[in-house]
């Protein structure tokens, strides 16, 4: 009889962490292009031709300071996110449902890897 796993094997866990650390790089370089956006006043550089400017557009003609500033702010907490998620993998309590204590799927860690709560447990919440 399988018993029902209490936790992600090193294994899983080493593949779970190179997929944060990966959106870690990813999510730093965006914010490093936001701080520039936002040091560059009149905002007219070449920095509005990068790719990755251009995802963060998604079609707005020229994001104002404001916006420009809460992108930065929600990819600092992002970064924190991951971050505290790393932690986690070290203490080996990561994937772990802190509402029901259960293993949080493989698809919902791939699509959110910081996740901390079960699909059950977020639906519960609402």
């Amino acid at each position: 009889m399988m018993t029902e796993k209490t936790r992600y094997s090193d294994e899983e866990l080493a593949e779970f962490k190179e997929l944060i650390l990966s959106k870690l790089e990813k999510a730093k370089n965006d914010l490093d292009l936001l701080k520039k956006t936002l040091a560059n006043q009149d905002g007219n550089d070449t920095q509005d031709t990068s790719p990755t400017f251009k995802v963060l557009e998604e079609g707005a003609t020229v994001l104002s300071r404001e916006e420009v500033g809460k992108l930065a702010q929600r990819q600092v907490q992002f970064i924190q996110h991951l971050q505290a998620a790393l932690v986690r993998i070290e203490n080996k309590t990561y994937g772990i449902c802190r509402q029901t204590g259960k293993l949080i799927s493989k698809e919902r860690l791939r699509a959110v890897p910081h996740a901390t709560l079960s699909i059950e447990a977020k639906k519960q919440q609402r």
